[in-house]
């Protein structure tokens, strides 16, 4: 690891931890979450229960009866990309995640770059779900016959909802996560079962799960959807400092969110396939959005249409807590290592939450909704826009991590306990998959973001300009300020993580 993994004394954690240049390092971020909680917080992220309503029914559309396949393959291509990750986890010791991880193996130039497209991509998503929230209650009001509101309206208050919690400690969060995940969660598993047990609407049937029914349909474009709706499982070791024993519930929690949530979505796909049959193709061709609420409401009462559009809101509120809560962690991280005010890294002494981060977010969050606010835009267009060109910003980041991986092990070797697989042949795996879905997601980025083909291009722009302030932000740091440099990456928890071997060792002696 480029000039940050060297054994210097104890001297580098004694001057951090003393002075730090304000960032209050004596209160640190602390929790005692294990991999349940841990899982459940993440999972959030991607809001089960939207994506089943949302997506999946666009992912039929576009891979007819043999989308099934491309979650079931998506759930085995992310566990690869996993074993890279989490072994990445296990031998370098710090809180940033990609930031983290990227800075190790690639460089802190890449690093740093890394960490502003990162805060960049899921700010957009951030604003998305914000504005997702908004149209998602809308939807709800008119199912129950209700006045139709302005989305605006509805992204305000889950912004004041959102924001606060973000103040107080993770584990408050944490909780509420978990009930929300439980609840929406059992809506889907009750329509799961219940078409499962009556057969559909035409009997059940393997050939979704057959590679011939794969490819009747638009693969690459089925796979991009797929891909796109597991976001937020990657942001585990993210929360390294608020979990109880880091190297077994950070691995723990990433392997069981991909497993989770993979066979949700695999076994939900099959069941909304067979609640229509044959006739499945046609319906998600015709009318997409609605597909789920139909056969949610066919099979197991008309009530659960309206309990549905509920749970999405529930989902999504769920959803807009966790991504703020990874966001803030981004911004305390660059704050600690002086790529931000460092002001933004002081902890609250009685929560042990990142406060100031968590405001800073609050305030970027409403500065991105406000113009959409005062225009009056249209939600149901916007939302699509910020969350899609976040989530190719996501997984560009995830084929840079798979990358670092493979550098980081290749100078240190591969430890003792590891092998060539986890180190070396999985990353590769997961580097070249997830480059050819960023690859294939810009050309034809209109299937994600929507509008005409090549009409949105220039959001792409938004995303290079971040990773490009960053680099050069850090070439800045290395020619003027060689020691703020030195320290990108969180390598200070390099050196502290040394000191505790150190004394681990001594003691045993």
């Amino acid at each position: 690891m480029t000039d940050t993994t060297h054994d210097t004394g104890a001297s580098p954690v004694i001057t951090f931890l003393n002075d730090a240049a304000g960032t209050n390092e004596k209160a640190r971020l602390s929790g005692r979450m294990g991999a349940g909680s841990l899982m459940l917080t993440v999972l959030a992220f991607s809001a089960p229960i939207a994506v089943v309503e949302g997506f999946i029914p666009f992912a039929i559309l576009f891979g007819g009866p043999g989308a099934s396949f491309a979650f079931a393959l998506t759930t085995l291509l992310l566990l690869v990309f996993s074993v890279g990750y989490v072994t990445m986890a296990r031998h370098v010791p710090k809180p940033g995640d990609f930031y983290a991880f990227i800075s190790s193996g690639l460089g802190n130039v890449m690093g740093l770059g890394a960490a502003f497209l990162a805060v960049v991509s899921y700010l957009a998503v951030l604003g998305g779900t914000y504005i997702f929230l908004g149209v998602s209650v809308n939807s709800l009001f008119e199912s129950m016959g209700g006045v139709q509101t302005t989305w605006w309206m509805w992204s305000i208050i889950g912004w004041v909802l959102v924001s606060t919690l973000g103040y107080f400690h993770i584990e408050l969060s944490a909780r509420i996560l978990a009930i929300a995940m439980i609840i929406e969660v059992a809506v889907v598993m009750i329509f799961n079962v219940a078409v499962l047990l009556v057969g559909g609407s035409e009997g059940l049937s393997s050939a979704p799960f057959t590679p011939s029914a794969f490819a009747s349909g638009d693969m690459a474009v089925t796979m991009l959807y797929a891909i796109l709706v597991f976001m937020g499982f990657e942001a585990t070791a993210l929360f390294r400092d608020e979990v109880r024993d880091p190297d077994k519930t950070i691995p723990r929690a990433t392997y069981g969110a991909v497993i989770f949530v993979g066979a949700l979505y695999t076994l939900s796909c099959y069941a909304l396939t067979s609640a229509f049959g044959s006739q499945a193709w046609e319906v998600a061709k015709n009318d997409p959005s609605t597909m789920f609420g139909i056969a949610i409401g066919k099979f197991v009462a008309p009530v659960f249409e309206q309990i549905a559009y509920f749970s999405v809101v529930l989902s999504v509120t769920a959803a807009l807590i966790s991504i703020h809560n990874v966001l803030s962690r981004y911004v305390l991280n660059l704050a600690v290592d002086k790529a931000l005010p460092t002001g933004l890294a002081k902890v609250h002494e009685r929560h042990s939450s990142p406060h100031l981060a968590s405001n800073a977010v609050a305030i970027a969050a409403a500065v991105f909704l406000a113009p959409f606010i005062i225009m009056n835009s249209d939600g149901s267009v916007l939302y699509a826009i910020a969350t899609g060109i976040g989530s190719v910003g996501v997984i560009s980041l995830m084929a840079m991590v798979s990358a670092a991986v493979i550098a980081w092990f290749g100078r240190h070797g591969i430890p003792k306990g590891e092998n060539a697989f986890k180190v070396f042949i999985a990353p590769l795996v997961a580097a070249i998959a997830m480059v050819l879905t960023v690859i294939y997601a810009v050309a034809h980025l209109d299937l994600v973001v929507g509008g005409a083909p090549g009409e949105n291009l220039w959001l792409v722009y938004f995303l290079l300009a971040a990773f490009l302030i960053g680099s050069f932000l850090a070439l800045y740091f290395r020619t003027a300020k060689p020691e703020v440099y030195t320290n990108l990456g969180r390598a200070d928890r390099v050196f502290e993580f040394l000191a505790q071997k150190r004394e681990q060792a001594t003691n045993k002696h």
